[in-house]
């Protein structure tokens, strides 16, 4: 039996109780794969991988000595989240968007929420996110936050926790489409025995939010595009599949002018106007006339256009306010404020080293928390006290100490685990889980989500350029949806 010397080590698993049973929900799954042996299990592994190869479907790590484009390690054994999970989750999440959608646009017009007090004023125009050229700025439908995604962790308790919300420019849906399509080839029989529920209608989904917000009266003929820094940046191979799941060009910015306050493509045919584009190119770096002067990767004009209502751009400029992780600690006011409710989805316990009583907290506790830089992600400025040295604690202490604003702290987590293949053998591994949702006439998050693992035994950092995996995830139906093994 493949699973039979699995061990839970005492943290929540994904697929099995701390007694070693499965979930029930697991079961068939856990009982397919008893039916393969450790050989047919690598195979099957080795197959999956050749197949990521074989499509391309890669991402680069600026600096890495040994070489830039890399396949995201992916494991064969999926993740399970049951229907009640999900529920909870997606309910969870649309609640959490819309407030979000609601305090950007109140931060950048009437500041409602800090004339009332409910965050400190200094917090926002602090931040390196907000940004000044927005201010005014009211988006076609109300919608800031088309493209989503919000990480989560599972503590100890089996509950999911909101690590992060992602606002600006989410990456990594293109694994989730490409894992599930893999493993639908390398694991057939696992599909037809579970009610997974579907992910391949994203593109479709995507593509209709974009036309969503078309400017008015272009509807119907509205013209989208992906807009790309380039090959050289790091999510470029989701760029153009994504381009290519919506049937819309891919663009960089020498494909784009602007004329007349409107945007235009470059094409054999001449100049065709573009309506809406889907930009994978931070705030600061789209427009060299508002944001930094030196970009090469903007379009010049393209704010003008913007605020005049000629072109859509998602996610809306500005977003990026609300990723700052120390404002990440007021959603739950901000959900309450907005829509009088409290928060479905819940934050973990976040300290604001702005703050003095938090931040002297912090500093006689970091043998004990997890230390992060706000404006930071893919691992990087990151302090793990319980697998750090003195040294390291000394270090922070200092950075903290010297810019108090731009670090918080959380508790260290006992993160679940789920069955991982490694090598020869299975063992449990620590992950996360990052659903995508898409903001038009309502919210939808696609039913399922990337899982990252932490492949290096004992690792909390799950993040691709720090060595993490990913997982598909099976977010199981009830009899009345469409099933992904289904016809």
């Amino acid at each position: 039996m493949t699973l039979e010397t699995y061990q839970t080590n005492g943290f929540y698993d994904e697929l099995f109780e701390r007694d070693g049973k499965p979930h029930a929900a697991a079961k068939p799954l856990t009982d397919w794969i008893d039916t393969l042996s450790r050989p047919e299990i690598g195979r099957r592994q080795a197959a999956a991988e050749s197949a990521l190869y074989q499509s391309g479907n890669t991402f680069n790590v600026y600096g890495d000595k040994k070489g830039a484009e890399k396949i995201l390690p992916f494991d064969i054994i999926p993740r399970i989240v049951t229907a009640r999970e999900w529920d909870k989750l997606e309910r969870g999440i649309a609640q959490r968007i819309l407030a979000l959608n609601l305090f950007i646009q109140d931060i950048y017009n009437d500041q409602k929420i800090l004339k009332d007090g409910i965050i400190p004023a200094e917090m926002i125009f602090s931040s390196n996110c907000y940004l000044k050229p927005c201010e005014g700025l009211k988006p076609p439908k109300g919608v800031w936050t088309h493209i989503s995604g919000t990480d989560f962790v599972r503590d100890a308790d089996g509950e999911f926790y909101v690590l992060e919300d992602n606002l600006r420019c989410p990456s990594g849906i293109s694994y989730v489409l490409e894992n599930r399509a893999v493993l639908k080839q390398i694991t057939p029989q696992a599909f037809h025995t579970m009610k997974v529920r579907p992910v391949s209608n994203y593109g479709d989904q995507l593509y209709r939010a974009l036309k969503y917000i078309a400017p008015d009266g272009r509807g119907a003929d509205a013209i989208v595009v992906v807009l790309t820094p380039g090959i050289y940046n790091s999510a470029y191979f989701e760029h153009a599949y994504l381009a290519q799941q919506m049937g819309v060009p891919l663009c960089q910015n020498s494909d784009l002018v602007v004329e007349d306050d409107k945007v235009f493509m470059r094409t054999t045919g001449g100049l065709v106007r573009v309506d809406v584009i889907y930009r994978r190119i931070d705030d600061e770096f789209i427009d060299p006339e508002v944001f930094r002067k030196d970009s090469l990767l903007g379009v010049p004009g393209i704010m003008r256009a913007y605020m005049k209502g000629n072109v859509s751009l998602a996610n809306a400029p500005g977003t990026g306010i609300a990723d700052d992780k120390a404002i990440y600690a007021y959603v739950p006011k901000i959900v309450k404020y907005y829509l009088g409710e409290e928060a479905i989805a819940q934050n973990v316990r976040t300290y604001i080293c702005e703050d003095d009583a938090e931040r002297s907290y912090v500093l006689a506790n970091l043998d004990k928390l997890v230390v992060k830089a706000v404006n930071l992600s893919g691992g990087y400025g990151m302090l793990i006290g319980p697998k750090s040295t003195k040294a390291e604690q000394k270090e922070f202490a200092e950075k903290i100490k010297a810019k108090p604003r731009e670090y918080i702290a959380q508790p260290t987590l006992a993160l679940s685990r789920a069955p991982t293949l490694c090598g020869s053998s299975i063992e449990g591994r620590h992950v996360d889980f990052r659903p995508y949702s898409l903001y038009s006439d309502g919210i939808f998050t696609l039913p399922g989500g990337l899982t990252r693992v932490a492949l290096k035994k004992g690792s909390l950092v799950v993040n691709s350029s720090q060595g993490g995996g990913s997982k598909d995830t099976w977010v199981l139906g009830e009899d009345d949806h469409i099933l992904e093994g289904g016809a």
